[in-house]
């Protein structure tokens, strides 16, 4: 078993599509981990504010077939993929790390170089593997966030319930 990382947001109908992947991903791994959820601005286009999360999950499947679940479950939900990179998302989930494996597939990197980019997956990744170092670096991901120049701190989402079924 590997334990495995993933990145979930959401700008359109933020409580059900979260809650939608949140339940296929418990549905189909089990027992999750998951870190408080963010609110936090679009990034690179005007729109209404994102929840963000990650979520942390132990399985046994290749990292191709993990990628290749959440992309089905984003289209369940409405994702579209004509869209201009930086758009509206009915749910977005982007697996960020696979134990402490580092590749290069087409289409999938691990390491995702977004963990390094963007408060919205440091913050949360920190908070639920604070004492994990990165593949590829020397510092935990709690060092690593300590270490991040945010401009504007993320706020905690207020949510008012998000067990999962």
């Amino acid at each position: 078993m590997v334990k495995v990382f993933v990145s979930v947001g959401s700008n359109i109908d933020r409580h059900i599509n979260i809650y939608a992947g949140l339940n296929a991903l418990k549905q189909r791994y089990g027992e999750l981990q998951l870190s408080s959820v963010y609110e936090t601005e679009a990034v690179g286009f005007d729109g209404d504010p994102f929840f963000n999360l990650v979520v942390a999950f132990d399985t046994d499947e290749s990292p191709q077939a993990i990628n290749q679940f959440l992309k089905a479950v984003e289209d369940m939900q409405g994702r579209e993929r004509q869209q201009k990179k930086f758009s509206p998302r009915s749910l977005d989930m982007d697996l960020l790390l696979y134990g402490d494996k580092q590749f290069d597939y087409p289409g999938l990197e691990i390491p995702r170089k977004e963990i390094f980019k963007y408060a919205f997956v440091l913050e949360p990744l920190a908070e639920i593997a604070p004492e994990m170092i990165c593949p590829g670096e020397t510092k935990t991901f709690a060092e690593l966030w300590q270490n991040y120049k945010v401009e504007k701190p993320l706020s905690q989402a207020t949510i008012v319930d998000w067990q999962i079924l």
